[in-house]
């Protein structure tokens, strides 16, 4: 592209690129070569796949070929998480994203006689604004003071969760437990002591998990640990972990260092499950842990006579 029109689209702070019906690069503009590392002497006149072969999906060429067919702007579903050239972030790393998040549209552009022989698409790095809508959701489903996953989410995560074990049938546990004697905590060093003291048993417990896990505050010192692809034994050990981590972890507030302990039930889905039930069944191990002395982990079955199993 030359003259005035071809000197905007070298300067602009937006990504452009010209197919043509053959998938060659027809123009590549100094953006694109900056984020890419290709120039546009190296890329012009190839296939586009060929420098970036993960654009050959169904989903690109439907929409391109589309827009060559019928003239109608090219979809390229764009999202959080989602790129159409796999760029590197720019600046400083963000820790979420390893790669740009782009905006990307495009229109067919037609020739004097009306013919369409060439696909322009652009290219927005909206990596912050990803960050910012990443950031507004996990505010939306994070309790402020101690970073887990608060109620609301419960809900949702293992509902699918449950909905993921029918079609895979792969195991999935939930741990419930509890802060020992928190109440006192609170009438003894006050709300404050035991705000950090929630604030600490969470990030040690967090700080424990797997990526895959997920750690919910349940309500007030109770909190829910969702745990896929997780038989039960597993469940028992990690359980076991997040009591004696617990247990060694000394907190420090404004009266001294203070030692809490959790007691913990742990429940494995049955077919006959739902989420609730599940719940229920850990929440019933969660409960006899207490009545048998608290600073332990029971499972609860109710098919047998016996009812408990102490992990500990």
């Amino acid at each position: 592209m030359k003259g005035l029109p071809g000197q905007i689209l070298e300067i602009v702070d937006l990504g452009v690129v010209v197919l043509d019906t053959e998938f060659r690069v027809c123009y590549w503009n100094r953006w694109m070569a900056l984020h890419s590392g290709i120039d546009k002497e190296t890329i012009t006149g190839s296939l586009v796949f060929d420098h970036f072969p993960e654009l050959n999906t169904p989903e690109f060429l439907r929409g391109a070929r589309m827009a060559f067919t019928f003239g109608s702007p090219a979809i390229f579903p764009q999202s959080l998480h989602h790129y159409l050239f796999p760029f590197k972030v720019v600046g400083t790393p963000n820790g979420t994203f390893d790669l740009m998040q782009q905006h990307c549209a495009s229109a067919p552009l037609r020739q004097p006689d009306g013919e369409i022989e060439h696909l322009l698409i652009t290219v927005q790095d909206v990596t912050e604004r990803a960050l910012t809508q990443l950031r507004l959701r996990e505010l939306n489903i994070r309790d402020q003071l101690t970073g887990a996953y608060n109620r609301r989410y419960l809900d949702n995560r293992l509902g699918d969760e449950c909905k993921r074990h029918e079609r895979y049938h792969r195991a999935l546990s939930v741990i419930m437990l509890d802060i020992d004697f928190f109440k006192k905590v609170n009438d003894q060093h006050g709300h404050e002591a035991g705000d950090r003291v929630l604030a600490a048993v969470a990030g040690k417990l967090m700080a424990v998990t797997r990526k895959t896990d997920c750690l919910v505050r349940y309500g007030g010192e109770e909190f829910c640990c969702i745990l896929p692809e997780t038989p039960l034994d597993n469940a028992c050990l990690l359980a076991e972990r997040f009591r004696s981590s617990i247990e060694q972890l000394a907190i420090a507030t404004g009266s001294g260092d203070l030692r809490v302990t959790i007691s913990l039930g742990v429940a494995q889905l049955k077919p006959e499950d739902t989420p609730t039930t599940l719940l229920k069944r850990a929440d019933e191990g969660l409960y006899e842990a207490k009545q048998s002395g608290r600073n332990r982990v029971m499972v609860h079955e109710p098919t047998t006579s016996s009812a408990l199993l102490d992990c500990r």
